[in-house]
């Protein structure tokens, strides 16, 4: 079974602001990533992941006149919450994507203590019934 998690951290008064943090936080928060992502990769589990630019940056596209696209900055539904970044894994069983989801929600943050991210769990449409 294949699952996405998705990281969602607090957008607060402005986009996530990961890149203002101490540098020995930012650091180990992204030894975290790197060590958990290793860690995936050795089991098996690892199919893709990748950060995301923050919602400032973000577009959305719709079909136009003739299936051009329109691209546009918005607007954006209100949020408390933004995607941040994702993993794509492949496992046996749904508990053990739920055990890597909340070792990606204990990433460490400015203070070194975890910041208990929201991962949310989706699996996969495989075209597949649940226990193939």
């Amino acid at each position: 079974m294949k699952f996405m998690l998705m990281m969602n951290t607090p957008r607060g008064s402005g986009d996530y602001q990961i890149n203002k943090w101490h540098p020995e936080a930012f650091k180990a928060h992204m030894r975290f990533m790197h060590d958990l992502n290793r860690d995936l990769v050795k089991s098996g589990e690892f199919v893709e992941a990748q950060g995301l630019t923050p919602p400032g940056m973000a577009q959305i596209v719709r079909c136009g006149p003739g299936g051009a696209p329109v691209v546009s900055d918005g607007p954006f539904a209100e949020s408390k919450e933004f995607l941040a970044g994702f993993w794509i894994i492949s496992v046996e069983k749904v508990e053990r994507a739920h055990e890597i989801a909340a070792r990606a929600s204990s990433a460490p943050g400015p203070d070194g203590k975890p910041l208990v991210i929201p991962i949310e769990l989706r699996r996969v449409m495989d075209g597949l019934p649940d226990g193939e």
